[in-house]
């Protein structure tokens, strides 16, 4: 095995996730009531388009955490049976599908789809002296012999190539689904197309398959011409925009989850037992969130974070490479996240306990001498669950957007992570200088836009459908 491979804390707590995010579907399917909730989802066309785009960005994130170390190429000389050397850089399974965008670097900044650098550069001429000019890129458009007047229609042949390659792709998926909708309905495959097409399906598949089309027709496009051209152009040390902008999603699918990970046992805890159990012990649990809504969440957050920083910084011998460090740095910033973003998860599950204690079914429990846990267990948390889930879906959003808030700031994620918040951060200073460089800015807002959408109208159906008041 040519690899080592290595098993970050936040991987493991992500794949941990997402196993139980299956359990729960496993459970789901169990459960009739559930069930129907989440076919109320289902019928929902915007949630289901949701749903694909964030599967996709799920999809990026999954692969991206797969780490390894590769090995090293063997000294001359060294025995046949020396123990292997592996490389003290970790790399994960998206730097290998991605490996042209990485190791392509320019020297410093050019435009999206340029053929030179945006700044000029003193050159020699051959015929001697000096002039100041643009110079060719080492890897964007270097195919073209005359890029001014090749590469309009270069780009067009190749997105041309890789739509084509969309819509072959596209055809499987809705070949798939037009059959299995006409085995459910007993009918010929035509009319189970026509089903589909007109959106006669108990699931809002037509939705999920124009979104699936739409991504699958940017992919291609985009892996058709990134070999090629830099999509959204490079930054200041040359490296390609588009190949951050994808490297900076498992960061936020990590900063939105594992923070939910690490906020739902205070949350849950503290709620349902403020609000069963009331007296002293529900004074206890408002005063405490009540002191911590008090303070400054950034200025809370901040001081966390330096603390931990410093730690870090005094015990370099924990971490063997500078991944495992800045992925402490992650790890610390979720935790930190959730310690200080249970309050108003708390609060709603209390007040929606306080409901469900008074309600009949509760009373004949306390009646018949069941005792405070399995009440709490059978009859309360069941009945609050809708709350939660609502909740985390609708705070991811907002963890994401507050990554990249804490970075530009300075007390985000390692400065070596790469981030939207980092690219928002290094784009404060390119977009004041002369001229002006706007692609990492835009890169990284088309991205975070497209992800915290798609949450945020999935939360509202989810929204729609658990809550029992709609």
């Amino acid at each position: 095995m040519n690899f080592q491979p290595v098993l970050l804390w936040t991987d493991l707590l992500f794949f941990a996730l997402l196993l139980v995010a299956l359990a729960t579907v496993l459970h789901v399917r169990r459960n009739e009531p559930l069930r129907a909730a989440w076919r109320k989802v289902g019928r929902r066309p915007t949630g289901m388009a949701a749903a694909t785009v964030l599967l996709t960005f799920l999809l990026v994130g999954v692969v991206d955490s797969l780490h390894f170390r590769p090995q090293l190429p063997a000294v001359e000389g060294a025995p046949a049976d020396a123990a292997p050397v592996y490389s003290s850089e970790v790399l994960s399974a998206l730097d290998v599908l991605l490996a042209k965008l990485r190791t392509r670097n320019e020297k410093t900044y050019s435009a999206p789809f340029a053929d030179r650098l945006y700044v000029r550069e003193t050159v020699e001429l051959p015929e001697g002296g000096q002039a100041r000019i643009h110079p060719r890129l080492l890897h964007g458009a270097a195919h073209l012999a005359d890029p001014a007047a090749e590469r309009a229609a270069d780009i067009a042949r190749k997105a041309a190539g890789g739509a084509m390659l969309a819509v072959l792709l596209w055809l499987l998926p809705v070949a798939l689904v037009a059959a299995g909708v006409a085995r459910r309905a007993g009918v010929g495959f035509a009319q189970g197309l026509r089903r589909l097409a007109r959106g006669e399906t108990a699931i809002a598949w037509r939705a999920v398959l124009l979104t699936l089309g739409a991504i699958l027709l940017l992919a291609s496009v985009a892996a058709a011409l990134a070999p090629w051209y830099h999509i959204f152009g490079t930054d200041k040390v040359g490296q390609d925009v588009f190949y951050l902008a994808l490297k900076s999603v498992r960061t936020a699918l990590v900063i939105g989850t594992l923070t939910t990970l690490v906020m739902l046992p205070f949350a849950v805890t503290l709620g349902v037992m403020a609000g069963y159990l009331g007296g002293w012990v529900d004074d206890v649990i408002q005063y405490l969130y009540t002191v911590l809504n008090a303070i400054p969440g950034v200025l809370l957050i901040a001081a966390a974070v330096l603390m931990m920083q410093v730690i870090i910084d005094t015990h370099p011998q924990w971490f063997a490479t500078a991944a495992e460090r800045a992925d402490a740095r992650l790890l610390a910033l979720c935790l930190i996240l959730g310690i200080t973003s249970w309050t108003g998860l708390c609060r709603l599950l209390r007040g929606e306990t306080l409901k469900l204690r008074e309600l009949e079914y509760v009373q004949a429990a306390r009646a018949f001498g069941v005792r405070t846990p399995a009440i709490l267990r059978r009859h309360v948390l069941p009945n609050v669950m809708h709350i939660v889930l609502i909740a985390l879906v609708m705070d991811f959003s907002g963890l994401v957007l507050a990554e990249a808030v804490l970075s530009y700031i300075g007390i985000g994620v390692d400065p070596t992570m790469i981030s939207f918040g980092t690219m928002i951060n290094m784009a404060r200073a390119e977009l004041a200088r002369e001229p002006m460089v706007w692609w990492s800015l835009v890169a990284a807002f088309c991205f975070m836009f497209v992800l915290v959408l798609a949450a945020n109208l999935f939360a509202d159906a989810v929204r729609d459908a658990f809550d029992p008041r709609r």
